[in-house]
């Protein structure tokens, strides 16, 4: 924030409110999945042998990979409602890096194991979670941080990736660490 700038205020929702959201999400996820699924591929040799020993076999070989060429992920219907809220930093989902959709990855660009593995941490997330209560955690981070970087369940992504880029052969468990880490929020 610029010196001086005044902060922007968080519109304040009702429970029903984010709930009806989470609600809005959750149809958005799963509409994005049924989309993608069908031009989605298995992972890469490669690309497993770089991350295979931080995550579930089972669920490495049920996510699916698309790199997007000549499209990008539209943003949700909701996102006008959400604007004419008050709310102005909703995320772009054409200018992500990638969006992971229950249990495939959506990219705009290469994926590098980086990228790769924060898109899976929300594939376990998604996986614990299942799509309705993943959605509704999302978007409540969302309304009541007031940024994608205040969002928990990326602040927890973005943890992991970290960890493991700065220590890529120190393996654990993203499945524990989730669950540990669902268990710590307070929602």
């Amino acid at each position: 924030m610029a010196l001086g700038a005044i902060p922007m205020a968080i519109p304040r929702l009702t429970p029903d409110e984010v709930a009806h959201f989470g609600l809005l999400a959750a149809d958005y996820i799963r509409a994005q999945r049924t989309k993608y699924l069908a031009c989605a591929d298995p992972m890469s040799d490669e690309q497993r042998a770089a991350i295979k020993p931080f995550f579930l076999p089972e669920m490495l070989d049920g996510t699916r990979l698309v790199v997007l060429r000549s499209e990008k992920v539209v943003n949700p219907d909701f996102y006008p409602m959400l604007e004419g809220m008050g709310f102005r930093n909703l995320p772009d989902q054409s200018t992500r890096a990638a969006i992971t959709v229950c249990d495939v990855v959506v990219s705009h660009q290469q994926v590098t194991n980086q990228l790769l593995f924060h898109e899976l941490v929300h594939v376990e997330q998604y996986r614990q979670l299942g799509i309705a209560r993943f959605a509704e955690l999302y978007v409540r981070g969302f309304l009541t941080g007031g940024s994608y970087e205040a969002i928990p369940l990326e602040v927890s992504a973005y943890t992991l990736e970290r960890r493991f880029k700065s220590h890529p052969r120190h393996v654990f468990s993203v499945e524990a660490e989730v669950k540990e880490c669902l268990a710590r929020m307070a929602f």
